[in-house]
């Protein structure tokens, strides 16, 4: 076993699991690194979130994170705080009666607590819920990922109307107003910053049965979460939706100027590219329209968030046409399992659907009662893509609708042993 999945959090990972934004996405990075070194681990849940408000004040929080630190720094397990004030501790199985105790201390200082009393009267678990990851693995797992999906999708609906979370720009909700002082230095140094090491591509792929995935496209990103923890780590970027909305196209500027670059090899190839609605009609997208071969363009994917499109239907129908008589495609992005029966792709005049993979859509039925299987069959199973599939219970319920195209880490991971595979033979 690796010592580098019981590394304790660095100081910078502590405070913003205890400021709680990031708390769910470290989870499930975390869950991924463990998922093939699960014997000997269990995990325990607190449910802060069931407390009183004045029992669950961040006092109280950083006091029954506190409580697990020593465990932490022996290296027997790593603690977790979710946005809802919920505690996760991953740990080591020789650790367990450790544990244990520090569920007496918890119980003691929240047992006035009526979640605490209900517990003892009702003789179940309501308060503390444990896995055995051996045998609850997936169940934990299927867990973290929605509620990453949910942390997510309140932090999309809190944002005012036309501010897009565009792409893979993720932004923490809470820290220092952003200022236009603060947006003109941050303008400044994205003038000047090595954004191709921030670039990341994640391939969208076919994956027909037991098929190994074949690249279809990769999509180009750049994480403004990573851009915040680099230049202005203690700022909420999103705390004035105009300032952010000015970062986010100044941001597509840095990335055109980037594909421009065609000495690049890391933008080389079949791409898409996310973009504001407004960028695409701007003059610097008109430069990198210049710099494409007419060739290329075919293969050139424009993803446009779906709150982006739907704040201005207007100027989305000009972009669109515009981007479609210049021959590229245009794919709707960040469609989740609640906005899904109001996205028809055929009216809408675009290419593809990007869909956010979700366990509840196993259901089979959208919110509004109809079959996804049928959503899938009129949007065309070549026309949709499945995205952050994590597991491979997403691509094979993907597969039992007739999705054709999937995207997450364990597309990723597949990608990555077939090309082991590949290279094993060739050096046979």
């Amino acid at each position: 076993m690796s010592p580098f999945f019981e590394r304790p959090l660095t100081e910078r990972q502590k405070e913003i699991a205890q400021r709680l934004p990031a708390g769910e996405a470290l989870l499930l990075e975390y869950l991924h690194k463990l998922e093939r070194h699960r014997q000997g681990r269990r995990a325990v849940i607190a449910r802060l979130s069931n407390l009183q408000a004045e029992n669950r004040r961040e006092h109280h929080i950083r006091i029954a994170v506190n409580t697990f630190e020593p465990l932490v720094k022996q290296l027997k397990g790593q603690i977790f705080a979710l946005s809802n004030a919920d505690l996760i501790f991953v740990f080591k199985e020789v650790a367990l009666h450790e544990v244990e105790s520090i569920i007496v201390k918890l119980r003691f200082m929240f047992g006035d607590d009526p979640a605490l009393a209900d517990e003892a009267i009702g003789g179940r678990a309501a308060f503390f819920d444990w896995f055995l990851l051996e045998r609850d693995y997936d169940s934990l797992l299927h867990m973290a990922q929605r509620m990453t999906s949910d942390e997510e999708q309140r932090r999309t609906q809190e944002m005012p109307k036309g501010q897009p979370p565009i792409g893979n720009r993720r932004v923490a909700s809470r820290g220092e107003a952003l200022s236009a002082q603060m947006l003109a230095k941050l303008e400044e140094a994205l003038a000047s910053a090595d954004l191709a090491n921030m670039m990341r591509r994640q391939a969208v792929c076919a994956i027909v049965g037991k098929t190994p995935p074949q690249p279809v496209f990769n999509e180009l990103f750049i994480s403004i979460a990573d851009l915040r923890e680099t230049l202005l780590p203690t700022v909420n970027l999103a705390s004035s939706p105009w300032l952010f909305q000015q970062l986010t196209e100044t941001l597509d500027r840095r990335v055109l100027s980037l594909l421009n670059k065609h000495d690049d090899r890391t933008v080389a190839g079949d791409i898409s590219i996310n973009l504001n609605v407004q960028t695409l009609l701007s003059p610097e997208f008109l430069v990198f329209d210049d710099n494409i071969k007419a060739s290329m363009r075919g293969t050139q994917v424009l993803e446009l968030q779906k709150v982006d499109i739907f704040a201005d239907l207007g100027a989305f129908l000009f972009a669109r046409d515009f981007a479609h008589d210049r021959g590229y495609r245009i794919c709707i992005d960040g469609v989740n399992l609640e906005s899904l029966p109001f996205v028809d792709r055929g009216r809408l005049g675009i290419d593809l659907v990007k869909i956010i993979w979700d366990p509840a859509m196993t259901q089979g039925t959208l919110p509004n009662g109809a079959s996804l299987e049928d959503y899938v069959r009129r949007c065309g199973p070549s026309r949709s893509i499945l995205c952050r599939c994590d597991a491979q219970d997403a691509i094979d319920f993907g597969q039992s609708v007739g999705i054709t195209l999937f995207q997450g880490r364990h597309v990723e991971s597949l990608l990555a042993a077939n090309a082991g595979k590949r290279g094993g033979l060739r050096r046979r």
